[in-house]
């Protein structure tokens, strides 16, 4: 399978080698060499760097044509420098053994750098879910802030007028949806890792997001027991539950057990009720084991007893 290379976002030629004055004249940004221990993360930054196969080829094509595309930096009140753009990029040039990297220094704000972090990822092939919504928040945040507070009139919530509007026409997505994925932050991190990890469908976790953190704990619990996740149908009826103050370890596990469509009947039991029949400090995977081996004894014995009654 061949692969596809790496969008690099190259610069024009004649743009990437011009030199300063050229570009004074040119009205470009002049390109500085910034050492890279001189700058740090952006705080709360959403996107991962991930040391897998297209970093081993970012670092590669660092090695051999260095920094196509310089960085985007603002300098911060200490003198040190924050990276809004091109933290993988950043990355690539550490792993490739440079000590500086070619950058473009913008005077702006925090919030301006926000923006300009969540719409230079957009640009990603793979985008984890957890990602996407914390930059949806994040952006969201930093416009709310340039846009001010609504007029005293106006008794509509700010996240859900004009700021997200706009959100909603940068990033190509519906507001419903720019929405939905922001309620994932909601969720328990556990939960959330399940999510990126595909086990938990997007529209589930959407309404599971809506629970309390003890009912998130709750769940997550059953989870680890049942060896399943929850349905769209089952998360909406949480969501339900919850918000009539009536959800808790015991509803979870009578929802968790209801037989999903396609799915064979199964019998589940809540671990209080086993905990005396059951040895200490054993792991779910070994209860089931256990209870198989006590229900084959006792089924042993039925049968001797069955046949002593036949004599």
């Amino acid at each position: 399978m061949e692969k596809k290379p790496i969008d690099l976002g190259l610069t024009a030629l004649d743009e990437l080698f011009m030199t300063d004055e050229g570009r004074k004249e040119s009205k470009l940004p002049r390109i500085h060499d910034i050492p890279l221990d001189q700058i740090d993360d952006m705080p709360n930054h959403p996107y991962k760097v991930r040391m897998d196969e297209d970093m081993e080829t970012l670092v590669e094509s660092v090695k051999t044509h260095g920094i196509i595309t310089p960085v985007i930096l603002r300098q911060k009140e200490d003198g040190r420098y924050e990276c809004a753009s091109g933290h993988r990029r950043r990355k690539a040039a550490e792993l490739a053994g440079f000590t500086t990297i070619k950058a473009e220094i913008r005077e702006m704000t925090r919030d301006e750098a926000i923006i300009i972090m969540a719409h230079s990822n957009r640009q990603r092939s793979k985008i984890l879910p957890s990602e996407k919504a914390f930059s949806y928040k994040m952006e969201l945040e930093a416009l709310k802030r340039q846009a001010g507070r609504p007029p005293k009139g106006n008794f509509v919530p700010l996240e859900q007028n004009y700021s997200r509007d706009e959100l909603a026409e940068k990033a190509g997505e519906s507001s419903a949806q720019i929405h939905r994925y922001i309620r994932l932050t909601y969720l328990a991190s556990a939960l959330l890792d399940m999510v990126d990890e595909g086990r938990i469908a997007f529209r589930p976790a959407v309404e599971l997001s809506y629970l309390t953190e003890q009912e998130q704990a709750d769940l997550l619990e059953t989870i680890s027991y049942e060896d399943a996740t929850p349905s769209l149908s089952q998360a909406i009826k949480m969501k339900e539950f919850s918000r009539e103050g009536r959800l808790n370890a015991d509803v979870i596990l009578s929802i968790m057990c209801e037989q999903k469509p396609n799915q064979k009947e199964k019998i589940s039991f809540h671990t209080e009720k086993l905990k005396p029949y059951l040895p200490k400090n054993i792991s779910p995977k070994q209860t089931e084991e256990y209870i198989l081996k006590a229900l084959e004894y006792y089924q042993r014995h039925r049968e001797r007893m069955k046949d002593r009654g036949d004599r």
